[in-house]
């Protein structure tokens, strides 16, 4: 698969914008194209595959590890003939340190592809030249190539041409393509971009500018190797009932295959809608997503009573963010209005006008996920703690059901997560 990763000089520079415009230009040219994105987002991977129209997968080097950001894209390689992998925050940016774990930098060197550099070159001529030397630099001193320039929010063909030239006359990574200055933005609330289905997504097609020989060349064939399927799936037999609607669409692609490389059928239901959950079901997963925004259909979903009933006969429950704020006798939203919930616990989850949370969290046992919340859970003293982390929510526990603020990342390497499913030890 020709792999390539594209990286930001800093968060704001047109990454995703970037990504977005030459994912179409790949369809556009009918290359066959698929979109990963590099850390925990689940938004920006939305908005690939509503122009890919294939799931795109998150990779991270501290939240995956590094091996299983190669087996990903090993499992994925069948299905396209380019990846495009989008990165996080500046090149440099990540968990720790100058290009450490969970960095742009660190993924490119783990999985050996090169990088392209976006750089936002409004009211920038010559010095395109000096930071490209200094990112192309420091790059090669972490083990990975700098294979080419981007330029975003260029004014005209002949600032372009300056930019060109400015590279060519230091021997830098050449110009492959760049974007005209434009009022084209991606609609964002709270979370981050809105969902696809909410707004337009635009057409970049006249305002990048590619030179399509250059652009190809920057994304070497690389191989990599699938996972080998378990030998003994931990889940066998077993259906799962997914929440899958506007309120819970936080969902990384990777633990769906998760479940069924375990032997799980997934089924799923809508709370919004107010379906039932299924019948068949032997554990329920609800995942996160905006409940905030659908505060009133869920106020009055008949979803709740199947809900209760089942995590009152002890059927397992994993309810993760906004998930969980499902499960609360309340929702408050940010205008103060308080609308009911399921009521399997007595809190109540509160919206906030600031971040309350952010940061990748793990458990004893050894499973990570990722934390980034703007509400807070009240009323929830006396309850067990669901799970054992030593930093982050560490949730609450009724029976079966557990419910917390962090997004978990299924992998193979834990058999816990089976165990939150109902799986024998």
């Amino acid at each position: 698969m020709k792999t390539a990763l594209l990286a930001g000089t800093h968060s704001g520079c047109g990454k995703t914008t970037l990504t977005l415009a030459l994912l179409q230009y790949f369809r556009q040219q009918r290359h066959d194209i698929l979109a990963f994105k590099a850390g925990p987002d689940f938004l920006d991977p939305l908005w690939h595959q509503a122009i890919t129209g294939k799931p795109s997968y998150n990779l991270d080097t501290r939240m995956m590890g590094a091996d299983a950001c190669r087996a990903q894209l090993g499992q994925q390689a069948e299905r396209a003939e380019f990846a495009l992998i989008e990165g996080v925050m500046g090149l440099f940016d990540g968990y720790a340190g100058v290009g450490g774990a969970g960095s742009s930098l660190d993924l490119a060197r783990e999985v050996g592809c090169p990088v392209i550099l976006v750089i936002d070159a409004g009211g920038m001529s010559g010095t395109i030249a000096a930071v490209a030397t200094g990112f192309k630099q420091l790059a090669e001193q972490g083990g990975v190539l700098l294979a080419g320039i981007i330029a975003n929010r260029v004014g005209s063909e002949y600032h372009a041409g300056l930019l060109r030239e400015a590279l060519k006359a230091y021997d830098l990574p050449p110009l492959l393509a760049w974007m005209q200055r434009s009022d084209q933005v991606l609609a964002e609330r709270h979370l981050g971009l809105k969902m696809p289905e909410a707004t337009t997504i635009p057409d970049y097609s006249a305002a990048l500018h590619v030179d399509h020989a250059a652009l190809l060349s920057a994304f070497p064939a690389l191989t990599f190797e699938a996972p080998a399927a378990p030998k003994q799936p931990q889940l066998a037999g077993k259906t799962i009932a997914i929440a899958r609607d506007q309120a819970c669409c936080f969902i990384y692609p990777a633990n769906l295959d998760w479940l069924s490389r375990h032997g799980a059928k997934p089924v799923f239901f809508s709370p919004v809608a107010g379906d039932a959950v299924p019948e068949e079901a032997d554990a329920i997963w609800l995942p996160g997503g905006y409940p905030e925004l659908h505060a009133e259909a869920l106020a009055d979903s008949a979803s709740w009573a199947s809900l209760r009933a089942l995590a009152d006969a002890g059927m397992p429950i994993l309810a993760e963010c906004g998930g969980a704020m499902l499960l609360g006798k309340a929702l408050v939203d940010a205008q103060g209005r308080h609308w009911p919930m399921a009521g399997i616990f007595p809190y109540v989850s509160r919206m906030q006008p600031r971040l309350a949370a952010l940061g990748l969290r793990e458990e004893a046992a050894g499973v990570k996920g990722h934390e980034f919340h703007y509400s807070t859970r009240e009323q929830d003293e006396g309850l067990a703690p669901a799970f054992d982390v030593s930093q982050g929510d560490s949730g609450v526990r009724h029976r079966n059901v557990r419910a917390s603020y962090v997004h978990w990342y299924f992998t193979d390497a834990n058999q816990c997560i089976a165990g939150w499913f109902g799986a024998d030890d």
